[in-house]
């Protein structure tokens, strides 16, 4: 049966993989991607939308308005955010709120209006910075890496788990995302919407636009391409600071089976992301983008750990895994998400220069 999918930042990265992506599964299916174009570089993305057989819609979900005229909606896919954990710290806080939060607001209005299941990307933002760099770690050759031997619960080798201490601060922007996620649960048990979130940690691949907070990934290869200037910042300058990474593909697979299987992942909250077997400090992401560009460039050191870092975050899939039974995990290495960004860049170099330089 055809089903029409609704999907908010529907030009961004993870937005414009997933519209493509579930079209290019179920040609029969109305995939609508909403995007109000602000971030540089996603106007890249309608022709690819459009050749798709996307229908894209220019509206900004901060507008009410602007989110009129939909019906008979299967599925409500919010992927639209400020994403930056600077924002609010660096900036004015309410337009963060306005984004994030009524935003959101404003997205499961119209999901519950239209009859659709909603589907929140969230993020591993949401748990506290001073929880996470008070846990227990080793430090290796290459990298910064958590031990089992926690104080904390919800924390081992393998990651974070769902049930790590949610108390203390964790910047605005993972507020912001926090709070989303508790309206969330209120209009599950309330209105009887049938929700998911997903607690994303760094996802990654082509068609991201990588900056200094927000994209590392795609950052460091960018400036390894074209040859810029990079720096290790906090923690001593070593580059050994550790994230877990996501291919948006992979991330596709899974939004695919949520789709279709709603009543299973209904009122769930999980951590989605790479896990330990898919994680790279920025040392090791070095020498992975000198590998694939064949270019050596200047990494400066810097001691002074920037506002809002965290040394390491992992993400523990276990919760995810024994809810479908295995039938989800990533598939694409750290490499393999290297190698397939480096090729779009090669493929794109001339448009891509002066956005990612």
């Amino acid at each position: 049966m055809s089903k029409q999918i609704f999907i908010t930042g529907g030009a961004g990265f993870v937005g414009s993989t997933l519209s493509i992506g579930i079209k290019e599964r179920y040609p029969a299916y109305r995939v609508i991607a909403l995007d109000n174009l602000r971030r540089r570089g996603s106007e890249l993305n309608i022709p690819r939308l459009q050749a798709a057989g996307v229908e894209f819609v220019h509206g900004d979900i901060r507008n009410p308005e602007d989110l009129e005229g939909f019906s008979n909606l299967d599925v409500v896919i919010d992927a639209s955010a400020d994403p930056s954990v600077l924002s609010g710290i660096t900036s004015p806080v309410m337009p963060l709120i306005n984004a994030n939060l009524n935003g959101t607001v404003n997205c499961l209005e119209l999901a519950q209006k239209t009859g659709a299941a909603f589907i929140f990307l969230s993020t591993s933002r949401i748990y506290p910075i001073k929880n996470l760099e008070a846990a227990q770690f080793e430090e290796l050759e290459t990298r910064f890496q958590w031990t089992n031997n926690q104080s904390l619960r919800g924390i081992s080798a393998k990651g974070v788990a769902e049930d790590f201490p949610l108390e203390g601060s964790r910047s605005f922007y993972g507020t912001t995302k926090l709070a989303s996620e508790l309206l969330i649960t209120e209009y599950n048990e309330l209105k009887g919407l049938k929700t998911i979130i997903n607690r994303c940690g760094v996802i990654s691949g082509p068609w991201q636009m990588g900056k200094v907070d927000q994209g590392v990934l795609v950052l460091w290869l960018a400036r390894h391409f074209f040859k810029g200037e990079l720096a290790y910042i906090g923690y001593g300058g070593t580059g050994k600071q550790m994230r877990d990474v996501l291919h948006a593909h992979d991330l596709l697979n899974l939004i695919d089976q949520q789709i279709h299987h709603i009543e299973l992942y209904n009122n769930q909250t999980l951590n989605v992301g790479g896990g330990l077997e898919s994680s790279f400090s920025l040392q090791e992401l070095t020498t992975l983008c000198q590998e694939v560009t064949g270019n050596t460039i200047p990494i400066k050191q810097i001691n002074e750990t920037r506002t809002a870092d965290v040394r390491i975050y992992v993400s523990d899939n276990t919760q995810l895994n024994l809810l479908n039974n295995h039938a989800w995990k990533p598939q694409k290495s750290v490499k393999d998400l290297v190698t397939d960004t480096f090729q779009w860049m090669k493929a794109n170099e001339n448009t891509l220069r002066n956005i990612l330089k």
